[in-house]
């Protein structure tokens, strides 16, 4: 992705968002070349629903019980009793999406990152939305900051919804259909726009 394009489409698509690119953290996510589509998505399910704090040392716990491993083995994931995850802190809910998401790893169901080089991001969602407890807005976070796609524009996120509100000067929350129709004049770059919305965000909790 060409980070000075998008800036500069966006940037020319609406004055209020160049002011705000011109003074926030700069957008430049890419890809990460090391990322695993299990692992990432099993981090997803651990952090569901949960404080940071909370939730990382969930995901901690569970990586400690499969010691000298620096990436999951789905195989043994499934292997594992549930009680075992459940002593990690992880609810029932949880232990059978992570053992879900084992299992289509394994028949293919769920795509390397390699294989997804390959594909769109439709055709990702449709694969990866067949994981018990993985929905659009999931897959759209791996999309996202992992996958480093260009054009992801998650509209069911509340952040992105408020940050867009803000920005353009919306009195109401815009809905995820006005969301859709409203940020098609900044495709292809949609992923920094989302990214500038966040920044907003962030902004108006700041004061």
């Amino acid at each position: 992705m060409n980070h000075d394009e998008a800036h500069r489409h966006l940037s020319a698509s609406d004055k209020r968002l160049a002011q705000l690119i011109s003074h926030s953290r700069r957008y430049e996510i890419e890809p990460n070349p090391k990322v695993r589509t299990f692992d990432a998505l099993a981090e997803s399910i651990a952090y569901q629903q949960l404080s940071g704090k909370a939730a990382a040392t969930i995901w901690k716990r569970v990586r400690a019980i499969f010691p000298k491993r620096k990436f999951l083995d789905p195989k043994l994931v499934l292997e594992t009793p549930d009680e075992t995850l459940r002593a990690a802190g992880l609810s029932r809910s949880k232990v059978a999406a992570l053992k879900d998401l084992a299992a289509k790893t394994i028949d293919g169901t769920v795509p390397t990152a390699r294989a997804m080089t390959k594909m769109t991001d439709d055709e990702i969602v449709e694969r990866l939305i067949q994981v018990r407890g993985i929905g659009r807005w999931t897959v759209e976070m791996l999309l996202l900051f992992d996958l480093g796609r260009p054009d992801v524009w998650p509209v069911h996120d509340y952040g992105v919804r408020k940050g867009f509100a803000k920005i353009f000067g919306k009195r109401k929350l815009p809905t995820p259909k006005q969301m859709v129709k409203q940020g098609q004049r900044f495709a292809p770059y949609r992923s920094a726009l989302a990214w500038y919305c966040w920044r907003a965000l962030d902004e108006m909790q700041q004061g």
